[in-house]
């Protein structure tokens, strides 16, 4: 089964359902507090691998002023979010279904983010990704992801092939012109835990 059809189907479905609830939202709140600090003018933001839409809550917490926009490759994720939202009586972010790889915005965005998705992409795939990435943000791209300096396959809950953790910034910021604003780490025991993933905000060169 090909990594895109692993994540599409039952086993996303299961991702979904594990990764939410307000314990988590008060922590992506605090998260993306500090982890966006020093980003400037950030009026649309993109979220690659938007899942439930726990981000995009907290993001839209923070400033609900912003245009939010998100693509996920599991279609009852994106059910959820939009329940997510509703539910709160808060506009929904105008989503979209589609691999990481292949998906083509209709636009370009202050900010493009990345949280708990390219670990989980074929390596393979990964150039298509970042391409993505650099070509739909307008000035920002979040990466918040494991972090190890060699490129290490990890196994996870009992599957193989299915994460991966490797420099993710590092083979941005060798690639595209692009430059660190501040990056970061959040320990698993921190009183709002983000599972021991390290963050980068990178900023396009010139913008």
């Amino acid at each position: 089964m090909s990594t895109e059809s692993f994540w599409e189907g039952k086993f996303g479905d299961e991702y979904t359902a594990r990764n939410a609830g307000e314990a988590m939202l008060e922590s992506n709140i605090d998260f993306f507090s500090k982890a966006l600090a020093k980003a400037r003018g950030v009026k649309s933001i993109m979220e690659v691998g938007c899942n439930n839409g726990m981000n995009l809550l907290a993001l839209e917490y923070l400033d609900p002023s912003a245009n939010l926009y998100g693509v996920d490759i599991n279609a009852s994720a994106l059910v959820e979010l939009e329940r997510q939202f509703k539910e709160r009586g808060l506009p929904c972010p105008e989503t979209r279904k589609a691999p990481a790889s292949e998906f083509v915005a209709d636009d370009t965005y202050d900010l493009v983010l990345t949280k708990g998705l390219l670990i989980h992409v074929d390596p393979d795939d990964l150039p298509a990704v970042y391409e993505r990435l650099f070509t739909m943000s307008r000035k920002y791209i979040m990466i918040a992801e494991y972090y190890s300096p060699k490129p290490v396959e990890i196994p996870y809950r009992g599957h193989r092939n299915r994460l991966w953790k490797r420099d993710f910034a590092g083979e941005m910021l060798d690639k595209y012109p692009l430059r660190i604003v501040e990056y970061g780490f959040v320990y698993h025991r921190d009183e709002h835990s983000q599972d021991d993933i390290n963050w980068w905000l990178l900023e396009k060169v010139g913008k």
